[in-house]
């Protein structure tokens, strides 16, 4: 019996075998809508929250208001991370990607008249012009993630019995 057969079926020890390709997470990435975001709070505990993201540009862009503390976090410090899985969209088997990435908070006016249409489009495709509406408020603020890495990600369909032992 290969590692292959015996993953999935009698154990799941050594999951190597069932990370992501570049492609398989750049395609959770872009299909995906939301994301828990995760930052480090005011006291130095790790901290995070859901979020709706749109993967573009090679990165993340995510939206926010002035004032919560996932804004201030990235503020103080720009090291961020992200972890997508495909619960809730139509992506077969059971995926997951952790992304690490650097954060910066844009306010200006340009930055948020390009990348709101594009988030409202990817949001709310059959009803962009009201979710535009919704995110161009006047504290809003945009957070770009420049990724750094992609320290763990998770694809069931490449362990035997789909990682549930079947």
């Amino acid at each position: 019996m290969t590692g292959r057969e015996r993953v999935g079926v009698s154990d799941l020890e050594d999951m190597r075998q069932a990370r992501l390709d570049p492609a398989g997470w750049v395609e959770l990435a872009t299909v995906a809508r939301e994301c828990t975001f995760l930052f480090t709070d005011a006291d130095g505990w790790p901290a995070g929250v859901t979020m709706s993201h749109l993967f573009a540009d090679d990165g993340f862009w995510l939206t926010a208001v002035t004032g919560r503390a996932h804004v201030a976090a990235v503020e103080r410090d720009p090291r961020v991370g992200m972890v997508i899985s495909n619960a809730g969209i139509e992506l077969p088997g059971r995926r997951m990607v952790r992304i690490k990435g650097r954060a910066v908070v844009h306010r200006d006016r340009a930055t948020l008249d390009r990348v709101l249409p594009m988030l409202a489009a990817h949001l709310a495709p059959a009803g962009t012009d009201r979710m535009l509406r919704l995110l161009d408020s006047p504290r809003r603020v945009v957070v770009r993630v420049e990724i750094v890495g992609v320290p763990q990600s998770h694809d069931s369909r490449r362990v035997s019995g789909d990682g549930r032992g079947g």
